[in-house]
């Protein structure tokens, strides 16, 4: 079955080898487990940094669970490696967007004005500009643009997706604890 479809649960991928951003291929599925294959934002992005820490305190359990995390950023590598240093994960740049199309992950001008995308960030975002200076955020013209919507994909060792969602807004992913019961 073609990739276009991916966007659907029970849709079976076809193997592919994904490449990190240190040049490490990624194997799709993952023959010893699950992949949580998830669609975030672009290098530096704010709303993406605070879903991400929750996953790196909760990545003991994620792995316990057999899920290997790998997340894509529309992004070039270049403007994802001074965000990358320390995590725990896969982070994969997309900076011509060609998985985002393969999965029908979408870019919509609403993903920010959803009080639901902004409310998550403001405490954190305020904390560390306080802690850092009143300086610009780090990329003020990402590749890609601001306005991408999250999806989340939970694939199987055979490559079947077996949970889905494509966000309606720009902080509208999976918590752990959604993963962790689509592992189940």
């Amino acid at each position: 079955m073609g990739d276009r479809a991916a966007a659907g649960t029970g849709t079976v991928l076809r193997p592919r080898k994904l490449v990190d951003v240190s040049g490490v291929p990624v194997p799709i599925p993952n023959p010893e487990g699950f992949v949580h294959l998830q669609f975030r934002h672009f290098a530096g992005c704010p709303i993406c940094n605070v879903d991400l820490q929750s996953i790196i305190r909760r990545h003991d359990e994620i792995v316990a669970a057999g899920i290997r995390e790998v997340v894509v950023f529309h992004s070039s590598a270049q403007e994802l490696q001074r965000h990358v240093v320390d995590l725990p994960f896969v982070v994969v740049a997309d900076p011509d967007k060609v998985l985002y199309a393969e999965f029908g992950v979408r870019s919509s001008a609403r993903a920010l004005l959803d009080p639901r995308a902004m409310a998550p960030v403001l405490g954190p975002t305020i904390r560390r500009l306080a802690t850092r200076g009143s300086r610009a955020p780090a990329n003020n013209h990402p590749t890609g643009g601001r306005l991408g919507l999250p999806a989340d994909f939970l694939i199987d060792c055979g490559g079947r997706v077996i949970a889905c969602e494509h966000g309606s807004h720009a902080y509208d992913q999976w918590s752990v604890g959604e993963l962790l019961a689509h592992a189940r």
